[in-house]
């Protein structure tokens, strides 16, 4: 929830057009069908940043997991893609915002 008391959706459907418009969040990469191609280098190279940023803080934790997944693009045991790992990121940032899984 934002300050306001609105979720994130409830919060994107009320901002003015102009704004909504400049939003980046409004607008999905027109690329983001895009292949990719398997690159072994590239994938350990985003998963050895991920756990030199993995740390205590569950932001840190966050971070690592985003690049983490970031990183199963490069894999061709993986099947995942710039849009469903938005939608993850997106997903788990709504729940971060309400205080978690398990409310008190």
């Amino acid at each position: 929830m934002s300050e306001t008391g609105e979720s994130m959706e409830e919060e994107d459907a009320s901002l003015p057009d102009e704004v909504a418009e400049e939003e980046p969040d409004w607008e999905m990469a027109p690329d983001s069908d895009a292949e990719f191609e398997p690159d072994a280098e590239r994938r350990e190279l985003l998963r050895e940043v991920a756990e030199d940023v993995r740390g205590d803080s569950s932001e840190s934790r966050q971070v690592a997991a985003i690049l983490y997944r970031v990183s199963d693009l490069y894999d061709p045991d993986e099947d995942t893609s710039p849009e469903e790992i938005y939608l993850n990121v997106r997903h788990i940032m709504d729940i971060k915002e309400q205080g978690g899984l398990r409310k008190e």
